[in-house]
């Protein structure tokens, strides 16, 4: 490390855990500079998150107008590969290489995917502004394109995702480990706002060539960040160069042990829910700025980093709270509480022409989603049994990310549908936008009936959590 990078770290370490809530999750053998270096590959994938669901499909629906449930559809096309999460977890739990190691090789896959898939978009892009043109271009090759570069980044960022959350964990103490996992997620959050300012900064003048400069310049961070992350991360161990001796576990032996316990089919669809309610308007913020309250592209870029911001918050105050020992689904539960009145305010925000009220609505909803994104995470890292904590967070993450793809889709096409019925009369072009947010609320207060045993039921302790944890580690293990 260099004088500068020394004295940096050392100055953001003195300021204490009062200032750095996730200062006190770095140890000896996983320094503060080793663990924010990892982190970055969720730079890249918040990265690539702020292009799917805020620059891009701005830009489809209303530059290169493009009807707002096909482009729902495209853009939900990468969560189409998230229910895969929890068996690639799994197989990076169980992976057996001749260099000895078991996350890389996925990181290394995943990022080749995810980069493909930024290369090819581009192109795929002037396709469709091309078909726009001239009229004459065959429909379907500009939307399969699309279509395969959004499916390719899409796969590539989940198995970065999941494989890179398995290795932080695997190389933090087990007491340090959700504060880990959470400081992960706060750097998706900065990702996602830098990313979020920085291309909104750039296409503030909006043209064609720009946003082909934009996506290579994001393919090529993607390959160098991660490749800088992963640096000297995972050491080599002889024992993964050659198959163990005794059967390893197939993937519905591991998934029947991590389900077994009380009430996990309601933990799993509660937050499969709460997701849907967080989600649902995420292909449809940017284009109700755009068509009902008339703001810029740049502008509506930004929303995306208000909305990051509101997470980042959300996330440190639910760090704060859950280190305490505080219960993860009661703070789970005042998240979908605070996205209530949240979408309100986006809903209130198109009668008076209010960019600040849309603004505010749209950071309660990042907050509100940080707060239950924590605490649905922390209590899924609380119940993972030894040895499987690539299928404890794939699982979580398929959960979430089906859930969120679906969500998509749905709110795109309930959008035009509603546009469709309502066209012409006095509703205006805000009736599509508010049934959706109506909708989204409906979601959350059904989330809140179904979380309120698992409340009444655990609460008590981070510390009593950890003992049922260890308990069913020692049970699973008898059986085998």
């Amino acid at each position: 490390m260099s004088g500068v990078s020394h004295k940096v770290v050392n100055f953001w370490l003195s300021l204490g855990p009062r200032f750095l809530p996730f200062a006190d999750a770095a140890s000896p053998d996983l320094p503060l500079s080793k663990l924010l270096r990892l982190s970055l590959f969720q730079v890249t994938v918040g990265m690539a998150l702020v292009l799917l669901v805020g620059t891009l499909n701005r830009v489809m629906i209303v530059e290169l107008e493009v009807p707002a449930s096909l482009v729902g559809i495209m853009i939900s096309l990468p969560l189409l590969f998230a229910p895969f999460r929890a068996l690639i977890g799994f197989r990076s739990d169980m992976h057996q290489s001749a260099l000895g190691w078991r996350r890389v090789p996925f990181m290394y896959r995943g990022t080749m995917i995810q980069f493909g898939g930024l290369a090819m978009m581009p192109f795929a892009l002037l396709v469709l502004a091309r078909m726009g043109e001239a009229g004459h271009s065959p429909v379907w090759i500009g939307y399969a394109g699309a279509g395969i570069s959004f499916l390719l980044v899409g796969a590539g960022l989940h198995t970065v995702q999941t494989v890179g959350l398995a290795l932080a964990t695997d190389l933090a103490p087990v007491e340090s480990q959700p504060k880990v996992v959470g400081l992960m997620y706060v750097m998706l959050l900065v990702g996602m706002m830098v990313s979020a300012l920085g291309f909104g900064w750039f296409l503030a003048d909006f043209t064609p060539g720009r946003l082909v400069q934009v996506l290579q310049a994001a393919a090529v961070a993607t390959i160098v960040l991660n490749s800088i992350s992963l640096w000297k991360q995972e050491s080599r161990h002889q024992a993964r160069k050659a198959p163990s001796a005794s059967r390893a576990p197939s993937f519905a032996e591991a998934w029947a042990s991590f389900t077994h316990g009380d009430r996990v089919v309601r933990r799993l669809v509660a937050i499969g829910l709460g997701t849907m309610a967080f989600s649902m308007e995420d292909v449809l913020l940017e284009p109700y700025g755009g068509q009902v309250l008339r703001l810029t592209v740049g502008d509506t870029t930004k929303l995306t980093a208000a909305l990051a911001f509101g997470g980042l918050f959300g996330f440190w105050l639910a760090s704060r709270v859950l280190s305490r020992g505080a219960d993860p689904f009661r703070m789970a539960s005042f998240g979908a509480l605070v996205g209530v009145p949240a979408f309100g305010l986006v809903i209130g925000s198109a009668p008076v022409l209010s960019p600040w009220m849309f603004g505010l609505g749209t950071a309660l909803i990042g907050f509100g989603a940080g707060l239950f994104g924590h605490g649905t995470l922390t209590a899924t890292m609380n119940l993972a049994p030894k040895g499987q904590t690539g299928l404890a967070l794939g699982a979580w993450g398929a959960v979430q990310a089906s859930a969120a793809g679906v969500a998509i889709a749905l709110g795109g096409v309930i959008r035009d549908s509603v546009a469709g019925l309502v066209s012409g009369t006095a509703f205006g072009a805000a009736a599509g936008y508010d049934v959706v947010y109506g909708i989204e609320i409906v979601l959350l207060l059904v989330t809140l009936v179904l979380m309120f045993p698992l409340i009444r039921r655990e609460n008590r302790p981070a510390r009593a959590l950890s003992t049922e944890g260890t308990r069913r580690e020692a049970a699973v293990a008898g059986e085998t």
